[in-house]
């Protein structure tokens, strides 16, 4: 247990890393304009992860809701996407009721891996090996984003695939440093299961966050 999860039992405060108005660059929504909400602390730990700087929550300020909220207005955006790290480490319910009163979407990126908190309009569950996801969110998933690192993946997004509705967005994604040697595994992949389609991290290419 962390020193900032004994002081954030009621999700009024939340380790804020980062902040920032941006264009997603992942899976369905790519390409539209966001407001991104950062929050600190992860216990996946993800061997391949870039945002590892987001993992202890200790290191980041404790902040307001209100002024987490406040900075979302003004940034004039219609969407926030709430990322990490794990978000759902962190109850999220009055983050999103705020969000809501000022008519913003909400967005999650989340493995699954805690419990759901939250009203969402949009979940992108991108569920990981060593800290599987939940019923309730896999069931309630939007999206489903499946990181390959080598061949072995395909068989974990297959397993997932069959947790998740028959409405949610099938996405493989490439693994960023391994993009050149498996990206052609993907591509043979999806031609032959076309109900999968293949994200790629176009913000890396446009060099923004």
């Amino acid at each position: 247990m962390t020193r900032t999860s004994v002081i954030l039992p009621d999700g009024k405060n939340l380790p804020l890393v980062e902040e920032f108005f941006s264009i997603q660059g992942e899976g369905f929504h790519a390409g539209k304009a966001a407001w991104f909400i950062r929050l600190g602390g992860c216990d996946v730990g993800c061997n391949w992860c870039d945002t590892r700087f987001a993992w202890d929550p200790d290191i980041h300020p404790v902040t307001g809701i209100d002024i987490i909220i406040g900075n979302a207005v003004n940034s004039g955006a219609d969407s926030v996407v709430v990322t990490g790290g794990e978000p759902l480490m962190w109850n999220l319910d009055h983050l999103c009721a705020g969000l809501i009163e000022n008519e913003i979407q909400t967005f999650l990126e989340t493995s699954g891996a805690w419990m759901l908190t939250g009203k969402w309009d949009w979940i992108c569950l991108s569920p990981k090996r060593n800290m599987p996801p939940g019923e309730e969110i896999c069931s309630m998933a939007h999206e489903l984003k499946i990181i390959i690192e080598n061949r072995d993946d395909f068989i974990w997004a297959e397993r997932n695939r069959m947790l998740v509705s028959n409405s949610c967005h099938l996405f493989l994604q490439p693994e960023w440093s391994r993009f050149d040697s498996i990206i052609p595994d993907i591509i043979d992949y999806v031609r032959k299961n076309p109900e999968w389609r293949i994200s790629l991290q176009i913000h890396k290419y446009m060099h923004i966050p």
